[in-house]
């Protein structure tokens, strides 16, 4: 309420208000985490419901970095609703325990593996966020020139740097995280592959990721298309991650 608030005064009131009641609520989930994650002795990413909290944490926590600093502040107004969307996701359809399903701790490369692709999707989600600040900064410029000026958003090319910069660290985790997926199919398969949609999805979510990153570094497409392609991508990845996970066979045993 604090953001929409926020939003429609024009980003010209500072949101110190804002970046508290991010910090306690972050305060709370890490704690719920945390309980969570020493009663299974695991990083607690073994289900849907622990999926997406784990992805919401990440973007709430690295937040409250980058929002240190004054001109990235606004970052929370276009993260809060996202994350109470997702929390509210979560919990509101039941998917936090699968009944009948004990989680699967015997190999123990499954907690970093999913913690690094957990990562990847919160560094995704502040790419997508990121863009949604320069598309509104852009809209400004353009429709409302005083209110862009007394604007306390950042400019609209550290804006593009951002959403770059997010991507990429997104990339990376995503690479690592995956890089570990044969040596999990090998040890519980004994098979390099094995064609799971979960599996697909992912491997189709990196390719895009990595082609929207490519045009943007060897063929320098920015600014407005680059912003709207994290926003979209990462819409692509919420609307379709808890689907394709409870239809993997791999992630969600019968």
């Amino acid at each position: 309420m604090y953001s929409v608030f926020l939003w429609r005064k024009g980003f010209r009131k500072d949101n110190h208000i804002n970046y508290l009641i991010i910090l306690v609520g972050c305060a709370f989930h890490t704690i719920s985490l945390m309980e969570r994650g020493f009663s299974l002795n695991r990083c607690p990413v073994h289900n849907l419901y622990e999926a997406v909290s784990f992805i919401a944490w990440t973007i709430s926590a690295t937040f409250l970095v980058i929002g240190l600093m004054p001109r990235l502040k606004f970052v929370g107004v276009f993260a809060s609703p996202i994350l109470f969307c997702t929390g509210v996701f979560a919990l509101a359809l039941g998917i936090n325990e699968k009944p009948g399903v004990e989680p699967d701790f015997s190999m123990p490369l499954v907690s970093p593996h999913a913690a690094l692709v957990m990562l990847a999707y919160g560094a995704y989600g502040l790419s997508a966020i990121a863009g949604g600040m320069f598309l509104t900064q852009e809209h400004d410029l353009k429709f409302h020139k005083a209110r862009a000026i007394l604007s306390m958003l950042p400019p609209i090319q550290k804006l593009e740097i951002l959403v770059s910069r997010l991507m990429l660290a997104g990339q990376i985790l995503m690479t690592a995280g995956m890089s570990l997926t044969p040596f999990l199919l090998l040890e519980k398969y004994e098979q390099l592959f094995v064609a799971d949609l979960k599996t697909i999805w992912a491997i189709f979510v990196w390719v895009m990721y990595t082609v929207l990153y490519l045009s943007h570094w060897k063929f320098a497409i920015g600014g407005r298309r680059l912003a709207w392609g994290t926003v979209l991508a990462f819409a692509f990845v919420m609307l379709t991650f808890w689907g394709v996970n409870l239809l993997s066979g791999i992630h969600t045993p019968q």
